[in-house]
């Protein structure tokens, strides 16, 4: 990716290396949110499984359930992201930036609930346990920028801050240190 990222007035990244791929597992902001936080997840499909069209299946509500055993305890979720980035570092979005995608359930920060309300969701393709890759912390310094130039983000957190006791990702094999460095944004989860 050669040239900086841009949303578009619409909340969609402009640039022919990020796939779209609507979700309908969005809706409108509350009026007047500010956008002011963003969340960093991990996912694999099935757990510790990468590569596959699985993740984008669930969040397109076209996942075949009876594909692999695991996927029976997902039938009937309606889950989103604003952004998934794969291993090798390609950005697939499903929401626009101005939309409220449902990845953060059950939540708060700073007093505030409901994150997915104020908040921009970005699924890295993992698990707790294993390093993520170059081209994925490459892509999240493409993006970063994108997001703080058109919204008031305010802090950056992980899943595992805001759902505390519930979620544990992006889990401890996410390098806070090495985000903070490559994207220059001070405003990382000091805990």
């Amino acid at each position: 990716m050669n040239t900086a990222a841009r949303l578009d007035d619409r909340g969609w990244i402009d640039h022919p290396a990020v796939r779209r791929v609507p979700s309908p597992n969005t809706d409108e902001r509350p009026a007047g949110t500010e956008v002011s936080l963003l969340v960093l997840h991990n996912i694999s499909l099935p757990p510790g499984e990468f590569g596959g069209p699985y993740v984008e299946a669930l969040f397109t509500n076209t996942l075949d359930c009876d594909a692999h055993p695991w996927f029976d305890c997902l039938r009937g979720l309606k889950v989103s992201a604003h952004f998934l980035i794969d291993r090798g570092g390609v950005i697939v979005q499903f929401a626009s930036t101005d939309q409220r995608a449902w990845h953060a359930g059950v939540s708060c920060y700073a007093g505030r609930e409901r994150c997915n309300d104020f908040s921009i969701g970005i699924e890295l393709e993992g698990c707790d346990t294993l390093p993520f890759t170059d081209a994925q912390y490459r892509a999240l310094a493409w993006l970063t920028p994108a997001l703080r130039a058109r919204h008031p983000l305010q802090a950056v957190r992980g899943h595992e801050h805001i759902a505390p006791g519930r979620k544990t990702d992006p889990g401890p094999a996410f390098d806070w240190g090495r985000y903070g460095r490559d994207t220059g944004w001070t405003a990382l989860p000091l805990l």
